[in-house]
């Protein structure tokens, strides 16, 4: 018996005018509220010269300060969710215990906390009035209005970035190579070293530049934490804040520019890897089990 011929089906696609219309309205977005803003921050920056573009940065010595601030805190908050990232994508991804789920919804807590909210509980924690203020102060410690606390609340709201790009990638990899390494007797550091890192080595690169850049942006902890004290606990974006409510606009700006460009780098690195990610890809045949997720 013959069998009836194939039905063809026929794939529905927008029209044309409207593909075009979102593709016009997605565009107008990006420029008003992305292009727009990242030239005029520039163009400000820039105003005066490249002279005076130099000055604005390294002239006044709090700004220089902040500069450096920022450059440290961040590095230390970053390193602190690397380990902490790493251990918490181990246990959830290859081990079943209790509190299991709790540790998952925690990890996600500073995405859902206000950065102001997160100083904030650190006030009530560590002020003088708060929880451990009397221990701290009867042992001669300090956290609040100084570096270790900037370091506290910048990895606190940075937490999440990456533990969460890990763990999906753990689970796609599975244990299997791992159980295999174990079993011709592979110790626990060759294990993670030689088996595991190479695995993970995209994702948790993806991890740590999206961490980065959350770190050296971040206003609202440190606002709170900080106390503001100039030359001491000013970061970046609080010393723009500083310059432009004393109403230097230029060095402001200036300063503004090197977080924009710092943001911008940010983002050709995570092309880079997301590219590096689909070559793998393409190169294996197969699915990509380093992908980050989207």
């Amino acid at each position: 018996m013959a069998l009836p011929p194939p039905t063809r089906t026929h794939r529905r696609t927008e029209p044309v005018w409207l593909r075009a219309t979102l593709t016009v309205l997605a565009l107008l977005a990006m420029a008003i509220l992305v292009v727009i803003p990242v030239i005029s921050v520039f163009a400000e920056a820039l105003a005066d010269g490249a002279g005076a573009y130099w000055r604005n940065l390294t002239a006044d010595a709090d700004t220089r300060h902040s500069v450096l601030l920022t450059l440290t805190v961040a590095p230390i908050a970053v390193l602190l969710n690397l380990v902490f990232g790493v251990a918490a994508a181990w246990a959830i991804t290859r081990f079943r215990f209790r509190g299991r789920t709790l540790l998952v919804t925690l990890i996600d807590v500073p995405f859902s906390v206000s950065p102001v909210v997160a100083g904030l509980m650190f006030v009530l924690l560590f002020g003088l009035q708060g929880l451990l203020g009397p221990w701290l102060r009867a042992n001669g410690l300090q956290v609040l209005f100084t570096v270790p606390g900037l370091v506290i609340a910048t990895t606190f709201v940075t937490l999440p970035f990456v533990a969460r790009e890990l763990i999906p990638v753990m689970q796609a990899i599975g244990p299997d190579e791992e159980l295999a390494a174990l079993s011709l007797g592979a110790s626990g550091r060759q294990l993670f070293w030689r088996i595991t890192l190479p695995n993970i080595k995209w994702g948790l690169l993806y991890g740590v530049i999206l961490c980065n850049a959350r770190a050296m942006g971040e206003f609202g902890a440190v606002y709170v934490v900080s106390g503001r004290i100039a030359g001491e606990t000013c970061t970046m974006p609080l010393q723009v804040e500083v310059l432009f409510q004393d109403f230097n606009s230029p060095a402001a700006f200036a300063l503004a520019s090197v977080l924009t460009l710092l943001a911008v780098v940010t983002l050709l690195l995570k092309v880079w890897v997301e590219g590096r990610v689909r070559e793998r890809k393409t190169d294996e045949g197969g699915p990509n089990e380093d992908k980050p997720p989207s």
